[in-house]
């Protein structure tokens, strides 16, 4: 959400936002400050007649207090039903993007900034992951379609034992507080190298919290149990973004990291007929997500951490990739600035995205009401960042793909090899 008086101060930047990112609803501006003003006078009646109130209860003036009480009654009904079209049109607004956000209508207009590594070269035509897969038995989607239904897969032999792999790699490595501080000094960053704290949070969230965290949207997306009337999150960051809400934080506890493991859920309700095969695309994956909380003044800068700990990451594993800034009309609506990360797979000659960092400068916060007091005695909402450490099953399809060999296996990516018994490579499944 948006600050008022930013909106005040700023309302072309903010109508703009509307333009040109994907936003459902244009809000009216104009109504929107005379839903404030309105809003802001009804408080200021509600304080007089308060203290009316009180002069009559000292001086027992029973009739007047009584007329008070009346009045009081009314008021605060109407002063409800304002607040309800008030706060109903303030989240309908976007977060404004960053300069550096480039501005498009789709994809087409995402932007690279760099590749880091050199696609495989092989001496034979790659294979898709679901065709070495199939043939390995590592991914069986076929039985999880009689016990489930498409969109679920069972990962069976090595390559479930590399799932726990990648697991135990960003465990130890953002674990690290000298990792983290060789990665900050790389990227020329001027910030506090304080590592990440590991959290399994809960994978059901309240709808209102949820909406807090501005992700409730699209619902058709999300998968919602009736009779308890949670949600399946999505990401480990729709919990673990609300771990502080209505809470103030202090100065010396910021930075706050988290990298989080958890099962995601989506229903992938606009993506019909789209990656079928295997599992780049399921209704229930793995993910290992940072969030961040931060001093408004560090926000770049942490978004600029989290970025180059992906990286690091990806470097770790030897796969090739590009870095994308993402425009305007692609990002998040929460999204102040989004930066993905695009994988090679060989076998389908193209990059898809395997990760994403998004910073949101204060709009989750200032839903969620999380705030840090500051040592000179002010306060501000602190910044939030989340990002993608590993989505298991596009981060194995990557693997998969990149390391295959002739002979229908896989090779093992070396850092990966110790958490694996030492094996070299993910043989077939005898079973």
């Amino acid at each position: 959400m948006l600050d008022i008086k930013f909106i005040r101060e700023h309302r072309e930047v903010v109508e703009r936002a509307m333009k040109i990112k994907k936003v459902k609803t244009i809000v009216n501006i104009d109504e929107l400050f005379r839903l404030h003003d309105v809003r802001k006078s009804l408080m200021a009646k509600r304080e007089d007649l308060n203290r009316q109130k009180n002069n009559a209860s000292l001086y027992r003036n029973v009739d007047q207090g009584t007329k008070i009480k009346t009045e009081l009654q009314l008021l605060d009904q109407n002063y409800k039903e304002i607040e309800k079209k008030y706060i109903s049109l303030m989240l309908e607004l976007p977060n404004i993007p960053s300069p550096d956000t480039p501005v498009g209508e789709d994809e087409s207009s995402n932007r690279v900034q760099r590749e880091w590594g050199k696609k495989p070269v092989f001496d034979f035509t790659p294979k898709e992951h679901f065709d070495i897969a199939k043939n390995l038995g590592i991914i069986d989607n076929e039985t999880a379609s009689q016990t489930t239904g498409s969109g679920f897969t069972f990962l069976r032999g090595d390559l479930a034992r590399m799932q726990f792999a990648l697991v135990q790699l960003v465990m130890d490595i953002l674990s690290d507080k000298e990792k983290i501080t060789q990665i900050i000094k790389e990227k020329g960053l001027d910030i506090n190298p304080k590592e990440f704290v590991a959290v399994v949070p809960p994978v059901m969230v309240r709808p209102a919290v949820l909406n807090r965290m501005a992700r409730l949207d699209p619902k058709e997306d999300r998968y919602h149990t009736e009779a308890d009337d949670l949600y399946l999150v999505g990401s480990a960051e729709h919990t673990m973004g609300a771990m502080y809400m209505d809470t103030i934080l202090e100065e010396e506890m910021l930075p706050l990291r988290f990298i989080g493991y958890s099962t995601a859920f989506r229903r992938e309700a606009g993506s019909y007929g789209k990656d079928t095969k295997g599992i780049l695309r399921m209704h229930q994956f793995d993910k290992l997500e940072m969030e961040s909380f931060c001093l408004p003044e560090y926000s770049i800068q942490e978004q600029d951490l989290l970025v180059a700990i992906q990286e690091y990451l990806m470097q770790q594993l030897d796969l090739h990739y590009q870095v994308v800034a993402v425009c305007t009309g692609d990002m998040g609506i929460p999204d102040y600035r989004q930066i993905d990360i695009e994988t090679w797979m060989p076998g389908q000659n193209t990059y898809r995205e395997t990760h994403s960092a998004d910073l949101m400068t204060s709009f989750q916060s200032r839903r969620l009401n999380t705030k840090v007091k500051r040592i000179d005695g002010g306060s501000d909402y602190v910044h939030m960042n989340d990002a993608t450490a590993f989505a298991i099953g596009r981060t194995l399809v990557a693997i998969i793909e990149n390391y295959q060999q002739s002979d229908g296996l896989i090779k093992i990516p070396a850092v990966l090899q110790k958490y694996m018994g030492g094996k070299t490579h993910i043989t077939k499944v005898i079973a």
